[in-house]
């Protein structure tokens, strides 16, 4: 295990320990405070769904834009944009840094794709890495990639949280309900992070006929747990597939800078003084495991090689690591 903050910054650290302190204290207070609204919030948005009246789709296709890992020839970056398509349309799910990094462009080019085809957008919490970059999430304004600024018409955004777009139409999701292509979505579930703070994300939830269920998660802040909750209350079919981000950088981070591990620092849903280790992921694998979904497509963009390598082998659906420029059909 790698540190999380490189030691060439322990000098500057202990320098403005006073202040860092200081921060630390008035920042965790929030933090607590934050969680706490997450689980009362939560419990009543679950408490209050009803029945989704998901359409059984004749086929579910994933194509990933924007990942980790990758296919040759294919970029990779530690982001997340997917491309579902089904016999009733097709919706692009989050879209990695978008324009402010090449890896979005570069493989929808490469897989001869036009995003201005696609019939609408959904963003599953409004991070860089999900809504088009760090300015995109200061100014609460998706960032659009440019191969779809052409696009005619209002085509719509569903978002968890507000924000605004540029040739989108915004849609604020507030509960469980259809979207785009007969995919449905959880509605926004909170979870309180320390450094980000109070964050609302919505996961996708599809009814595959003959098969079952396909919940994808952007990072998974809320948790298996209770995104799962919400799942039952939405419909009584079986789980046949999980997939997305489930954010356990245990050991280390992706997109390090300067020797700070970033996402071992503000995305986990713990202070910095406590760490994600394998008891938390091992939590996670046994409550997949009594779910039973056939198969998991696990993203690389925000766990670790370690966790992705314990999730494969403490899994028992068949179980696949998510890549830039693969397809999977449903």
């Amino acid at each position: 295990m790698t540190f999380r903050i490189s030691p060439l910054w322990w000098p500057a650290l202990a320098l403005v320990s006073p202040f860092v302190t200081l921060f630390l204290i008035i920042r965790n207070k929030r933090y607590r405070k934050n969680r706490k609204l997450a689980q009362q919030v939560n419990h009543k948005r679950i408490e209050q769904a009803t029945a989704l009246d998901l359409p059984e789709l004749d086929y579910l296709e994933l194509t990933v834009l924007v990942e980790e890992k990758k296919e040759a020839g294919f970029i990779g970056d530690a982001g997340v944009s997917y491309l579902f398509r089904t016999n009733l349309g097709s919706l692009l799910f989050d879209m990695g840094f978008g324009s402010k990094r090449p890896a979005l462009s570069h493989n929808v080019e490469k897989l001869g794709l036009d995003l201005d085809d696609v019939d609408a957008l959904a963003i599953s919490h409004l991070h860089p890495d999900h809504m088009g970059g760090m300015w995109a999430t200061l100014k609460k304004q998706v960032a659009l990639p440019t191969t779809s600024e052409s696009s005619q018409g209002k085509r719509p955004c569903y978002l968890p949280d507000k924000a605004s777009s540029g040739s989108f139409l915004c849609e604020l999701v507030k509960n469980p309900r259809l979207l785009s292509g007969g995919i449905g979505t959880t509605g926004p579930l909170a979870r309180s992070l320390f450094f980000l703070g109070y964050t609302e994300e919505q996961t996708l939830i599809a009814n595959v006929k003959g098969k079952g269920l396909v919940v994808f998660t952007g990072c998974g802040h809320p948790t298996v747990k209770v995104i799962m909750k919400m799942v039952s209350q939405i419909s009584k079919e079986p789980v046949y597939a999980f997939g997305g981000g489930l954010h356990f950088p245990i050991t280390a981070g992706r997109g390090d800078r300067a020797g700070i591990q970033l996402q071992r620092l503000i995305g986990t849903g713990k202070p910095p003084w406590r760490l994600v280790t394998d008891e938390d992921m091992n939590r996670t694998i046994d409550l997949l495991n009594q779910i039973r979904p056939e198969k998991v497509y696990l993203s690389g963009h925000d766990s670790c090689d370690h966790a992705l390598q314990l999730m494969q082998e403490g899994l028992h659906a068949e179980t696949k690591v998510l890549k830039a420029g693969a397809t999977y059909r449903f």
